[in-house]
């Protein structure tokens, strides 16, 4: 790793935050998927990912699909923290005229590869995007966060069965198994059951992974880079709401109001 595990640490506490200050400037977003996903996010475009910030559209770049696209706030912390994006622009979101809406959208944000928020559809476009660059040989990587909430879409199962079909090696999908969705826990509304176990019989290269452990992120991407024949599942175990302690691992957190005393108290917890 380019980085050390403590300066990935440090990442991740800038990248929470500042997706807090984007919410909190408009009093309230999707905090918990945006922060559970964070910790993957650092690794991939500070260790991983094949992207420059000067040029957003360089061809041959690896892309990402935030399937989960409510999350986008975690995404465009990475983002300005990369320097896609002047940093005043995360006091916008969502606020007329912003580049920065609260579900992810290509023609607006630079560094977005895919406008997301209907549940279920990223997964398709991923494959599309690593269709097409196996078909240039650029060799670049797609990669693809989904929910598990989502994952009761059947547009989901209909897209990995196809990607194992045509042995989309170069696609990386990772899986943030958080265990909330909008309306409760998941495994009271439409269990997964044994996501890791589904996906593999869906022809899937899989790994089971703490999402909040940086050595094992990278290992697990790592790892994935030396399958050459079948699509890659990264199966994150993570938190909701990781970070801001109140809120962590709760139904609560998906979209909620984020106050100014909110906030004082979630960044207090990510000193």
């Amino acid at each position: 790793m380019r980085h050390s595990i403590d300066e990935l640490e440090h990442l991740g506490k800038e990248a929470r935050r500042t997706a807090l200050e984007m919410i909190a400037s408009l009093g309230k977003g999707h905090v918990g998927g945006a922060l559970s996903i964070v910790d993957l996010l650092v690794v991939l475009y500070y260790e991983e990912m094949n992207v420059d910030p000067v040029n957003p559209q360089m061809p041959g770049r690896d892309r990402l699909v935030l399937s989960k696209g409510h999350g986008g706030p975690g995404l465009y912390s990475i983002l300005t923290m990369k320097g896609y994006f002047d940093r005043k622009e995360i006091y916008t979101l969502n606020k007329p005229g912003t580049i920065l809406p609260s579900h992810c959208d290509r023609k607006l944000t630079p560094g977005i590869d895919m406008t997301t928020g209907s549940l279920g559809q990223g997964l398709s476009a991923a494959i599309g995007m690593a269709l097409a660059d196996r078909i240039d040989q650029n060799g670049a990587y797609t990669y693809c966060i989904i929910g598990d909430g989502e994952s009761q879409e059947g547009q989901i199962w209909e897209a990995g069965m196809y990607a194992a079909q045509a042995g989309l090696s170069h696609l990386i999908a990772a899986l943030d198994l958080n265990g909330q969705q909008i309306d409760g826990p998941v495994d009271s509304i439409n269990s997964l059951r044994n996501a890791a176990d589904k996906w593999r019989a869906f022809g899937w290269n899989v790994q089971e992974i703490d999402g909040h452990d940086y050595q094992q992120i990278y290992d697990a991407i790592e790892k994935a880079k030396q399958c050459t024949d079948r699509p890659n599942m990264l199966v994150m175990r993570t938190v909701k709401g990781k970070g801001w302690k109140r809120i962590e691992g709760t139904t609560a957190s998906h979209s909620r109001p984020v106050t100014a005393e909110d906030l004082q108290e979630a960044l207090r917890d990510l000193q």
